[in-house]
């Protein structure tokens, strides 16, 4: 097995630092090792928008491979948008995306089981009284009380979410600052003994306000992903109404579509 030189934690800017790796004995192809380790030091922002990955040859060199085995490595992050070959230039990052399952999970935990590293700014952490729309999903009356939480979830330290939440105060539930920028909120609600057994979703576009891209280092009126969840427990009571807005290019929602027999 010939290896590279021992990765680093900060973006690197190349794949020499990376401890890329092959290994001949094992039944995975040579390219395909290649392109998963490449794809996991964007993910987890090793390499970022913006880098270059080394010339193609040098690769090919340093890791005992052939170039065509390389470039069909580079041509499968090619195909998942991860980098573009730019004449004059290379071969460039363009994206780290999240990409999460719609499922009946958290961005945290989500972004965790990705292998990157979580971090949270609390914006709002407040008691309102119910608009008509939190009502209508949390079941509830307009003008009731709800505990209203807003975040900026970031990935690797960059922002990819701004998460608004909104709970009834009935919950048995402790919505510490200090808390919630140290762990998801669904975590929070598991170790209350809170479960979530089913939730209704929908995903959508929104444009930015000055505030909302300001969170997100975009410009007002940028275009942004949205997706509204109200979750459920086991006796079908709602417990949390969620309005969440994504960065459109480090953020996408995974689908696995079953045809109908």
């Amino acid at each position: 097995m010939k290896s590279l030189r021992p990765g680093r934690r900060k973006a690197v800017g190349s794949t020499a630092g990376l401890g890329i790796a092959v290994d001949r004995t094992s039944p995975v192809p040579l390219y395909y090792q290649l392109a998963q380790q490449l794809e996991q030091a964007i993910v987890r922002g090793l390499l970022l928008p913006g880098d270059l990955l080394d010339n193609e040859v040098e690769v090919a060199e340093r890791l005992g491979l052939s170039r065509p085995t390389v470039r069909q490595g580079v041509s499968a992050l090619v195909e998942k948008g991860l980098v573009v070959r730019r004449r004059g230039i290379g071969t460039q990052v363009v994206h780290n995306t999240v990409k999460r399952p719609l499922e009946l999970t958290s961005l945290y935990d989500d972004l965790v089981e990705a292998g990157q590293v979580p971090s949270t700014r609390v914006v709002r952490n407040d008691v309102v009284p119910a608009l008509a729309e939190v009502a209508t999903a949390l079941g509830i009356s307009q003008g009731d009380s709800v505990a209203r939480l807003e975040r900026i979830r970031c990935a690797n330290g960059l922002a990819v979410a701004v998460l608004r939440n909104y709970l009834p105060t009935d919950l048995s539930l402790d919505l510490d600052t200090k808390r919630l920028e140290t762990t998801g909120l669904y975590r929070l609600l598991r170790a209350a003994g809170i479960g979530l057994h089913s939730a209704h979703q929908t995903v959508g576009v929104h444009t930015a306000t000055a505030e909302e891209g300001g969170y997100l280092g975009e410009p007002a009126g940028a275009p942004m992903l949205t997706m509204r969840r109200t979750a459920y427990d086991a006796g079908g009571a709602a417990v949390e109404y969620g309005t969440h807005l994504y960065h459109a290019t480090r953020y996408v929602f995974e689908f696995q579509l079953l045809a109908r027999t």
